[in-house]
């Protein structure tokens, strides 16, 4: 009796185990951020279990849970060349998250190697219809336009929503970047130049009308000149200013005489030496005058 009493608590203890272990494979627990996916026996059941306790039949049932968070995907850097013939390297990087959690199972096999795959074909394709110029200025458009083509696969028949996609990085050749670097060089002189040439305009504007409003008024000029000197005499130097009126200049000019020009220089041609006559030298010593005066001879 001793032997069948414990046979049956043995047996008692047993069950016992065995339907805490079975209750334990029962029970999952599914996160907030998660949904459930149940296979009995490979057959996918319908709908999938919400977050919170779900029960499943040990042996039959198998939970698979599914993130619905958005997933952030790195795109590899890929080679292309654009429409204007420059070849670029571009990566970029999707954001993607799961709303059909059956879908994302049973139609792809890995959705996060089909989504990056896609990516990729995409972004080479948007390379190539792009220039240069498009793709480091206008990203938004790029960015829309890779959107809309990566989500068109994979939403629909993977159950994967596409939320952005951004392009990260743009690598030029080190020739092309010298040569933006030169025409970059070259605008900002250009427009320097404009701004001191537009500088000067207005500058020779406005000398042209403070001329003109002195020449109306001359006192304005001496006032000026006043004013000239009394700025200069502020400055702690050694620098003397005697005012001279430009009118004595003037008076000057208009009471000097035209004789006080120098005559202008014409040029003569050399003339020809004459021949010179010697004189008879044994005529005047033979032939004395008659009407010399004789020396007297002490």
């Amino acid at each position: 009796m001793n032997a069948l009493e414990t046979t049956i608590v043995i047996a008692i203890v047993a069950i016992g185990i065995i339907g805490l272990i079975t209750a334990a494979r029962a029970v999952r627990v599914v996160q907030q951020y998660e949904r459930g996916v149940v296979f009995r026996f490979g057959r996918v059941q319908e709908g999938s279990r919400s977050p919170g306790l779900t029960l499943i039949v040990p042996g039959v049932d198998r939970l698979v849970k599914v993130n619905l968070q958005i997933t952030t995907l790195s795109v590899p850097a890929q080679d292309g060349i654009t429409r204007d013939n420059v070849s670029v390297r571009v990566d970029a990087v999707v954001y993607f998250r799961v709303v059909d959690p059956v879908k994302a199972l049973v139609n792809v096999q890995n959705y996060l190697y089909a989504v990056s795959q896609v990516a990729q074909t995409s972004l080479r394709a948007v390379i190539g219809r792009a220039d240069l110029d498009e793709l480091l200025s206008d990203r938004d458009k790029l960015n829309s336009e890779l959107t809309s083509i990566i989500d068109t696969p994979t939403e629909g028949p993977w159950g994967v929503k596409v939320e952005r996609v951004e392009v990260k990085d743009v690598a030029l050749p080190e020739s092309m970047k010298r040569s933006m670097s030169r025409q970059a060089e070259a605008e900002r002189e250009r427009r320097a130049r404009v701004i001191a040439a537009d500088g000067e305009y207005q500058a020779a504007t406005k000398l042209a009308q403070a001329a003109a409003t002195m020449a109306a008024d001359p006192a304005a000029l001496q006032l000026r000149l006043l004013q000239t000197v009394v700025e200069v005499a502020a400055e702690k130097n050694s620098t003397l200013v005697m005012p001279f009126p430009v009118e004595l200049l003037r008076f000057l000019d208009r009471v000097t005489p035209a004789a006080s020009t120098p005559a202008p220089v014409v040029a003569t041609r050399p003339r020809a030496p004459e021949a010179v006559t010697m004189p008879d030298v044994r005529r005047v010593t033979s032939e004395p005058d008659p009407e010399a005066t004789p020396m007297p001879v002490a």
